[in-house]
This record gives C-alpha cells, structure tokens and sequence, in this order.
C-alpha cells in the first residue's frame, strides 16, 4: 500500500519553503539578488537585477565572470530541489528539506559566450539525469534582451 502524495496545502508549504531557503536563508544567493520567477518541474528559473556590486569590468559595466558561475551554480542547485522533491511525492515540506541538507557541489563547468551586459537576467536549469547519489544539470543565463550570456553544466552530491 503506497502513502497518500503531498496534499495541494502541503506542496504549496513546501514550494514555499523552497524560496525561502533559495531566497533568503542561502544569504549568498540574497547577495546576488536571485528571485525565483517559477520553481516546477520542467520550468526552472530566477532573475537578478544588475547592479554595481556585480560588476567585474568596471570600463564596460559587465557581470563579473565569478557572478555569472555562482548563479548557474546555485541555480543548478535548485533544479535538483524541485527535482527531489518531485521524486518524493509521499515526503512532507521537513522530510524534503532533510533531503537537501546533503546537496554539494562536485563538479562546475561553465562556458562564457558573450559580455554579460544587460539591464536584468534570466537564469534557468534543469536536471539532466537526478540519481540515488549524484544529480546532474544543465544551466543557461540570458540578459533581458533574451541573448545567451553563458551555459553550465553541474554534478551534486545528493545523498
């Protein structure tokens, strides 16, 4: 006999606290001033708004290459959340939550295809394979013109 799946009320506390852990109590990511526009299975996405904080080129005003890594990867990151969480339909908000406190970065690559300038960004994600111990994603930040800036591709630790 299988366990009744998260209730509408208790999905929504959990996807409630999912943006409050990648908002706000992940401070790193509060500092880059992600904002989750839509966290569901299929549609990962956040925006930041540029600001001077995150500049790397001060001649040209452009993201700093450190910046544009640390959200791929942090957006690599929440993919595998949503994903976790999709994977364990039966787990309430604290259950999932546990889950994540074993996520850790293994592996980064990001490639640099253009300057990124812009006035905000896009950043999306998505799992490209979640298994027992290691996930696995692919990332993408565009500027709000809707051109690539740069991809990512991630490996974490997830249990």
């Amino acid at each position: 006999m299988n366990p009744e799946p998260r209730s509408a009320a208790e999905q929504a506390h959990l996807e409630a606290t999912l943006v409050d852990l990648f908002e706000r109590r992940i401070v790193f990511n509060q500092m880059l001033g992600l904002k989750i526009a839509r966290a569901v299975p299929g549609d990962v996405r956040a925006t930041f708004e540029m600001r001077p904080e995150l500049v790397g080129h001060a001649s040209y005003g452009r993201l700093h290459g450190g910046v544009i890594s640390a959200v791929l990867d942090a957006m690599g990151g929440l993919a595998l959340m949503v994903g976790i969480g999709e994977r364990h339909p039966h787990e309430n908000t604290m259950q999932v939550m546990q889950r994540f406190m074993k996520m850790a970065t293994i592996d980064l690559r990001v490639d640099y295809l253009r300057q990124g300038l812009g006035a905000h960004f896009v950043a999306t994600a998505e799992p490209s394979r979640l298994g027992r111990r290691i996930g696995n994603t692919q990332m993408r930040l565009a500027n709000d013109e809707g051109v690539l800036i740069a991809t990512g591709a991630a490996a974490y630790m997830v249990g």
